[in-house]
């Protein structure tokens, strides 16, 4: 069954979505119908025709996040100029080159156009093409979840005090009766409608903050890290996307949701490049002065090989998410986040650059010769790359040559804090 169109429905992420967004719909109109009946008054049907407007709009711009994509870059693609692909990183999965402001997705497996994050719940990733689609999404899946809501806790009101408006009540006011499943169901959904609202009211927020900066969630983090780098004053990085709030939201936010460009050559301000995002910038009496064209996130990641450690394995480890013969606090503790984990095995070297108290994060160390040149030996190992989380208490660190036994659990240990101020004070 799930082939075709229905693959990219057949998820964990897309089922659960629909079946909030149906089981929310059908349970509201079913209380609209005896709450506030459509037949009786021309309140009830505007009522109950916003909700549904709002339901449909919700499931429409989520099928279009899911079938429109984000964009992909072409395998292989590379810049018209070729001098312009010393500012840029390859991908060795797909062999090709990473335009500005695409990232690869190891779930998507392909290199994404403007990418912001990869989203379970459409089971694809955010990007240039359906930035829009996905953004109304949130934004109406927030409406009608906060409409259903009023409309599940006024139903709820009048059904727990039915024998008073029997009574007391007005006898043209419509009665709500609920048996006691329809009771319960209701109330779920009302937990569910304003869980709902809130969470997604929040991703909604930060996609708008994310289109007002035209910033998306890595280059956040990108940008982060550059005003780090240079947080001693002596230099200033530019973003170069930023164009103001109104050609920002424009480039975004239309009638149609159609993006605009094509997600490769982009707009910027004025004094930049296409390559600009990470160069190295100066400010100086007012002017803006380019030190040397580099890319940020090159030199970002030249830095992260600097700290980089070395590590001997010493146990076996499977790759296991849960590896409950580690310990208990390896398996209560682990990183939050969806990266793989890898699989060890005793005497392999592992190349550490994150560190959590009971977790590593590194890569493989690969026994292949070198080609002796540089640039298709980096190509070689980019394709080749064996990266995720694994236990810290299967390795020992390797200084000078040698193997230092840690103590598990001890302060003694390095932690991804200590790590990093080691780091800071290297470079002061």
């Amino acid at each position: 069954m799930c082939f075709g169109t229905l693959k990219k429905l057949c998820h964990f992420g897309p089922l659960t979505a629909l079946g909030i967004i149906k089981s929310i719909s059908f349970m509201a109109v079913h209380c609209c119908s005896m709450w506030w009946p459509p037949s009786a008054s021309l309140g009830g049907s505007i009522n109950i025709g916003c909700f549904l407007i709002f339901s449909a709009l919700t499931i429409y711009n989520f099928l279009s996040s899911i079938y429109e994509g984000p964009g992909f870059l072409p395998p292989g693609w590379q810049p018209e100029n070729d001098e312009d692909t010393k500012f840029l990183q390859f991908c060795g999965v797909c062999e090709g080159f990473k335009a500005p402001r695409a990232h690869h997705c190891r779930k998507c497996g392909r290199c994404v156009l403007k990418m912001d994050h990869h989203c379970p719940w459409i089971n694809n990733c955010v990007g240039h093409r359906n930035h829009a689609h996905f953004a109304a999404f949130l934004l109406f899946a927030t409406c009608g979840c906060f409409h259903a809501a009023i409309i599940f806790s006024c139903s709820l009101i009048r059904a727990c005090n039915r024998d008073w408006y029997l009574y007391y009540g007005n006898p043209d006011e419509p009665i709500v009766s609920m048996t006691p499943y329809t009771l319960v169901f209701c109330l779920f959904c009302l937990g569910l409608s304003i869980g709902v609202a809130v969470v997604v009211g929040m991703l909604f927020f930060f996609q708008l903050r994310s289109m007002w900066r035209n910033q998306t969630g890595i280059e956040d983090w990108i940008v982060e890290k550059a005003h780090h780098r240079r947080r001693d004053g002596s230099s200033t990085f530019v973003f170069p996307y930023n164009l103001g709030w109104r050609k920002n939201l424009c480039q975004v936010i239309n009638f149609s949701c159609e993006p605009v460009g094509d997600g490769i050559i982009w707009p910027i301000r004025e004094g930049c490049d296409q390559y600009v995002l990470t160069n190295i910038e100066l400010i100086c009496h007012g002017f803006l002065i380019n030190l040397h064209v580099k890319r940020e996130q090159l030199e970002q990641k030249l830095e992260k090989r600097e700290r980089t450690r070395r590590y001997l394995v010493m146990e076996d480890y499977s790759g296991s998410w849960f590896p409950i013969s580690k310990g208990l606090s390896v398996c209560c503790r682990p990183p939050l986040t969806d990266e793989p984990r890898i699989k060890v095995k005793k005497g392999d070297t592992v190349l550490v650059t994150r560190w959590k108290l009971y977790w590593l994060f590194g890569e493989k160390e690969e026994d292949n010769a070198e080609t002796g040149e540089p640039e298709k030996e980096e190509m070689r190992k980019s394709s080749n790359r064996v990266r995720g989380w694994f236990p810290r208490r299967c390795v020992v660190e390797i200084i000078n040559g040698s193997a230092r036994s840690m103590v598990r659990g001890s302060s003694t240990v390095p932690s991804e804090t200590s790590q990093q101020g080691k780091w800071e004070k290297k470079t002061k």
